[in-house]
């Protein structure tokens, strides 16, 4: 019985897998659904965790109440409050009117919340509260009010690690995790490979008129062992580019290997030399970005060794006191170039100069932002883009570095 209710699922929901992990994962969403506990689904970006509150939302008691999907990474964090909580009027630059959050307009019914580890520490400490007493406050309001709302939370990142670093609350994760959900990545998931290629491939056919396209074995043997980072999600944008570029209905080994990206990503140049052992595989853009700035640092304490070396030279060479005192001062430029440090197409094209004896960490990451900022006109959205981070997180660094002004 219960596997002919994952089958019901899979159909109703457009689900395509036989693995049992995700048999597993539906089958969890099933039970937990009829009560009103907190859920948390975890998975890479990709492997389709949008799909299960909507299975549990449709299989409880508030499937006639209404339905929300808020991504908490896309808000700035000036007003994420605002979009949860509601806002009175006159409570901030811009509230002309009162508005209601999405904890009161879905009272009865259920709340997602995508990247619910995106959400900054003050909203957590509300999101906490409601969800331990059903009470919020709107922003700029001293009235409680109730709510009755089912969350459901959804995360790609490491909560255990997010605590770590003091940016996840440990009591709301022991709160949302009350029934947890993992979704497998697809590379752990090989026998649901080919038959999402095939469903996808159908799907592309029959939208633009077309023969489907096949696979042959080799090529099969290679679409189930490659990793795919990217998940369903980069196994669709595959199969779509495959059928409306390639002539060729059969497709070998050959032509796929032309729409697999390498999963190795090396490390940008910073310096005239590069270091072969230092190449690593980076599973984020952000990964590459922090490297990069640590291996920025390295490079810097290199060279103010070097610097003081010739200092010490010069000094051995009978300097004067006064030239000696000046040593600690000396300051040492490096043009470096920034472009390729971004993940993002537009790349910063023109050289900088960094002060090697000053520049710490923070520095480097800073200097990355202004130039960002400047490229763009203060434009705050382009520049977040061309840095690879999100607006809120940009937003953030503006103001942890004092930036409002440019």
């Amino acid at each position: 019985m219960a596997k002919q209710n994952i089958q019901q699922v899979k159909q109703r929901f457009g689900i395509i897998g036989v693995s049992p992990d995700l048999d597993r994962a539906i089958d969890v969403a099933l039970q937990v659904a009829p009560t009103d506990l907190s859920v948390l689904i975890t998975g890479e970006s990709g492997v389709g965790k949008e799909n299960f509150p909507q299975i549990i939302h449709q299989y409880s008691r508030r499937k006639h109440g209404p339905y929300f999907a808020i991504n908490c990474g896309s808000i700035p964090e000036g007003t994420i409050d605002s979009e949860l909580f509601g806002h009175e009027k006159g409570s901030f630059t811009g509230a002309t009117a009162t508005r209601k959050g999405y904890f009161e307009v879905a009272n009865g019914g259920t709340l997602f919340l995508d990247e619910v580890g995106e959400l900054p520490l003050s909203t957590q400490a509300r999101l906490l509260r409601v969800l331990e007493t059903g009470e919020f406050i709107k922003v700029g309001s001293s009235q409680v009010e109730k709510s009755d709302v089912r969350v459901v939370a959804a995360t790609n990142l490491n909560i255990g690690q997010a605590i770590e670093k003091g940016k996840f609350r440990e009591d709301l994760f022991y709160r949302l995790n009350s029934v947890p959900i993992r979704i497998s990545p697809l590379r752990d998931r090989k026998e649901d490979i080919t038959l999402l290629f095939r469903k996808f491939a159908g799907d592309c056919a029959e939208k633009y008129m077309m023969p489907p396209i096949a696979l042959t074995d080799d090529a099969r043997e290679m679409l189930r062992n490659f990793r795919w980072p990217g998940n369903v999600r980069q196994l669709k944008n595959v199969t779509e580019q495959i059928s409306i570029i390639e002539h060729e209905r059969v497709i070998t080994s050959e032509i796929l290997q032309k729409y697999l990206p390498k999963e190795e990503v090396a490390l940008p140049v910073l310096a005239s030399h590069s270091r072969e052992s230092d190449q690593k595989i980076f599973s984020s853009e952000r990964e590459i970005l922090y490297q990069v700035l640590f291996d920025m640092k390295k490079d810097i304490n290199d060279l103010k060794n070097v610097v003081k070396n010739i200092l010490e030279d010069a000094a051995a060479a009978s300097v004067s006191k006064d030239e000696k005192s000046m040593q600690d001062k000396t300051t040492v430029t490096l043009p470096l170039k920034y472009e390729g440090l971004m993940p993002k197409e537009a790349q910063f094209q023109e050289a900088t100069e960094v002060e090697i004896a000053s520049l710490s960490l923070e520095d480097a990451e800073k200097e990355m932002i202004v130039l960002a900022l400047e490229k763009h006109n203060g434009k705050r959205k382009l520049a977040a883009g061309e840095l690879g981070i999100s607006e809120r997180t940009l937003y953030r660094k503006i103001k942890e570095y004092n930036l409002e002004k440019l």
